[in-house]
C-alpha cells in the first residue's frame, strides 16, 4: 500500500532534522561583498550621468555571458521556488526550517552575482534587468505534483546548477568571477546532498513510488530557467561551448545520484516498481546515444573549424 504524501512528510520528519543539523554543521558562512572587485566600479548613464555600457566594457567570451545570464536570470526566480517548495514541504518543524534557510542561501546566490556583473560591467545591465523582468512575471510553477517528484527533482537540479556554476565559472576567464562561482557551487553541492539523502531515505520508506518518482522526473527533466526568454537557443550557445551539455548531465548530474540511490540493485519491488525501473534504463540507454551523438557532432565541427583557420 503506498504511503501518502502526509505519511511520507511525517516518516521523513526526523531524517530532515538530521540532514539540517548537517547542514548546519559544514555550511561554511561567506559574505557576498568580500567576493566583489568594488573598486572597478563606476557610474553608468542616467541619474548619475555615467558611462552607458558597451561591448568593449566586458573581456568575458559571449557564451559564458550567456550562461551567466542564465545562471543568474534562473536564481532569480527564487520566490516562485520558495512558494512551490513551502507548499510542499511546510513552513513547520524541521521540514520549515530547513525551507527558509535554503531561501535565504539561495537568495545570497542572486545578489553576488548580479552585484558582481554590475561592477565589472561583465553584462549589460539594460537587457539583463529587461530580462529579469520578464522572467520573474512569468514564475515558475513546479510540473511535479507529488512530494517525492519533487525530492527527485531538486536532488539532480542541484547538482545540475553546481556543475553549471562550476564550468561558467571556468569559461569566464575571470579569476574573480570563477572564485565567486565556485563558492556558489559549494552551497549547491550541499543542498543537493540535503536531497538526495532525503529521497535516500524515502527509498527505503516507499520503494515503488520513490522509484516512480525518479522515473518520472529523469524522463522529462528540465533546468527551472527553461522558461527564459530564448532559452533554447541559449542552452544550445551553452551546450556547444562544453559549459553543459546532455553528456555532462547524464555522466556528471544523473548516473552519479542514480548509483548513490542504488537504483539498479534495489530488490524487492512491485511489478510497478519494476515497470518503472525499467523505463528509466530505457530511457537511460537511449539518452546515451543522443548524448555521444552530440559530443561527435560537436568535436566534427570544431575539428573543421580549426582547418578552415
Amino acid at each position: 500500500m503506498a504511503m501518502t504524501q502526509t505519511e511520507l512528510l511525517h516518516e521523513l520528519e526526523p531524517v530532515v532534522a538530521g540532514e539540517l543539523d548537517r547542514h548546519l554543521k559544514v555550511a561554511k558562512e561567506w559574505f557576498p561583498h568580500e567576493y566583489i572587485p568594488w573598486s572597478q566600479g563606476r557610474d553608468f548613464d542616467g541619474i548619475y550621468q555615467g558611462e552607458a555600457w558597451q561591448e568593449s566594457d566586458t573581456k568575458i567570451p559571449e557564451a559564458a555571458r550567456i550562461s551567466l545570464i542564465v545562471n543568474l536570470l534562473t536564481e532569480d526566480n527564487l520566490p516562485s521556488y520558495h512558494h512551490e517548495i513551502a507548499t510542499t514541504f511546510g513552513r513547520d518543524g524541521a521540514w520549515g526550517t530547513w525551507v527558509h534557510r535554503w531561501t535565504a542561501e539561495e537568495d545570497k546566490h542572486g545578489t553576488a552575482i548580479r552585484d558582481y556583473l554590475t561592477v565589472t560591467r561583465a553584462v549589460d545591465p539594460v537587457a539583463l534587468e529587461r530580462a529579469r523582468m520578464i522572467h520573474m512575471e512569468q514564475g515558475f510553477q513546479t510540473e511535479y505534483g507529488t512530494m517525492l517528484q519533487q525530492l527527485a527533482y531538486v536532488s539532480f537540479q542541484e547538482l545540475a546548477t553546481r556543475i553549471s556554476h562550476r564550468n561558467t565559472g571556468k569559461a569566464t576567464g575571470d579569476e574573480g568571477c570563477e572564485r565567486l562561482l565556485a563558492r556558489i557551487a559549494a552551497d549547491e553541492n550541499l543542498h543537493m546532498l540535503f536531497y538526495r539523502n532525503l529521497l535516500n531515505a524515502a527509498f527505503e520508506l516507499d520503494p515503488n513510488q520513490t522509484m516512480r518518482a525518479v522515473t518520472d522526473v529523469v524522463t522529462t527533466f528540465q533546468m527551472p530557467g527553461s522558461g527564459i526568454q530564448g532559452f533554447a537557443r541559449k542552452a544550445m550557445i551553452i551546450a556547444n561551448e562544453g559549459i553543459y551539455d546532455l553528456r555532462l548531465h547524464m555522466d556528471d548530474v544523473l548516473m552519479p545520484v542514480l548509483r548513490q540511490w542504488a537504483v539498479f540493485d534495489k530488490t524487492g519491488l512491485d511489478a510497478e516498481g519494476e515497470k518503472a525501473r525499467e523505463e528509466l534504463a530505457g530511457f537511460l540507454e537511449k539518452t546515451e546515444t543522443v548524448a555521444a551523438r552530440f559530443v561527435a557532432r560537436r568535436e566534427e565541427r570544431r575539428a573543421r573549424s580549426a582547418t578552415m583557420g
